[in-house]
């Protein structure tokens, strides 16, 4: 399994676990909230490079 499937089906089961813990939309804004979170984070040369690296050169 490749790391991008693996975070990926991190990401399901963190939502799966989520849902009945705390409902749907918040656990919705919680997944979606953390990765924008993380991005704004970045400082903005960070955040130029990253927009500009194609997606074959993020693995």
């Amino acid at each position: 399994m490749s790391k991008r499937a693996m975070i990926a089906a991190g990401g399901v089961v963190v939502g799966l676990i989520l849902i009945p813990l705390i409902g749907f939309l918040p656990a919705l804004l919680v997944l979606i909230g953390v990765p924008v979170a993380a991005y704004l984070m970045l400082d903005p040369s960070q955040r130029r490079r990253l927009r500009h690296i194609t997606r074959k050169e993020l693995r």
